[in-house]
């Protein structure tokens, strides 16, 4: 019997890092994931069992903006369906003790129904997509999601700040290594100051790494340029540029390197941050999850549009990494309430 059932949303990898993260200190305790396509491969290939079971959305993305949010919507919907029945099958066969979520809630919503204790991270309390007219389906998605989100036994937050009802704050949740940055540079043979582009598990940042590909030639010497495209790219630009393609250690590449050049996914931005590693998030066009991110760190979708001197500034930008530890207490928040649920009399 699986004791943890760990279902991580598959849309994007930002989900599946964070959650490789706190699984690295769940030692002794027998975890199954469940996600799809290329974030089941990233578990896979960080050595985890995992059930390869749902298809993602993929995001419409035109020249960097965000394209019929409404459309994505209602595919979500569809999607959260067949998730449901995975989930349902894959809860009834591995009977866990405790159910996960990493922004999957279909199988919240079955593990409740089944009283499974329930325990959800997440960095979104809420959506905010759509306009208009699909303001109001959208709004009443968001109840259906907080009435679940309030089922959930513990709500952890990969942010800083004050603990109230279930939920939980822990701080950035990030990856750790056990190399040094001078040992890692010298794994990915970075001799010159070192730029790496990252897109995550989609297509969707193709637009980025054109952009950055235009800028390059205009940069002085003795800078290289990484581009880390993810399953979706990796064969689609010139063999004359660096493409490490799908990588299972982005947090030791962005350690490595001098600058970060992202998406504003918030997994990125947090090991960026973590390691020191100066970065610059443009984020997708009417995505506001990103737009947030992004805003946070004081960039906005137009930046792209000036990244030849914010890649020269950034370049001078002193290291300053930040302890993080927030694995670690999401995981100990973790072991806390299964051994508290365990000592209840009749389990």
């Amino acid at each position: 019997m699986t004791t943890i059932t760990f279902f991580s949303s598959p849309i994007g990898l930002g989900h599946a890092t964070r959650d490789i993260a706190i699984a690295q200190h769940l030692e002794n305790i027998s975890t199954l994931f469940v996600s799809g396509v290329s974030a089941a491969d990233l578990f896979k290939k960080c050595g985890y069992s995992v059930k390869n079971v749902y298809t993602p959305l993929q995001f419409n993305v035109q020249n960097g903006s965000l394209q019929s949010p409404l459309k994505w919507l209602w595919k979500y919907y569809n999607y959260y369906k067949d998730c449901k029945l995975a989930s349902s099958n894959i809860i009834k066969d591995e009977k866990p003790e405790l159910v996960i979520s990493d922004e999957d809630f279909a199988s919240l919503t079955i593990a409740q129904e089944q009283k499974i204790p329930t325990v959800l991270i997440t960095d979104i309390l809420e959506t905010r997509f759509a306009r208009g007219i699909g303001s109001l389906i959208e709004k009443r998605m968001n109840h259906s999601m907080k009435k679940i989100m309030k089922k959930c036994d513990v709500i952890i937050l990969p942010e800083n700040g004050q603990d109230k009802e279930n939920i939980r704050y822990v701080g950035p949740i990030v990856r750790a290594t056990r190399y040094t940055r001078k040992d890692l540079r010298e794994k990915f043979s970075f001799n010159k100051k070192t730029i790496v582009v990252s897109i995550g598990g989609t297509d969707a940042g193709k637009f980025l790494i054109q952009k950055i590909l235009d800028v390059f030639p205009k940069l002085k010497d003795g800078v290289e340029l990484v581009i880390v495209t993810g399953p979706s790219l990796k064969n689609e630009f010139a063999k004359n540029i660096r493409n490490f393609g799908f990588v299972e250690n982005l947090h030791e590449i962005i350690y490595a390197a001098d600058l970060v050049i992202s998406l504003a996914g918030k997994s990125t931005i947090d090991e960026s941050k973590a390691y020191g590693t100066p970065g610059i998030f443009i984020p997708i066009k009417g995505h506001f999850e990103q737009e947030d991110n992004a805003k946070q760190e004081g960039f906005s979708f137009e930046d792209i549009n000036r990244l030849e001197s914010l890649i020269a500034e950034k370049l001078t930008t002193k290291r300053n990494p930040l302890n993080c530890d927030g694995a670690m207490k999401a995981a100990n928040i973790i072991r806390r309430f299964m051994t508290k649920h365990n000592d209840k009399p009749n389990n």
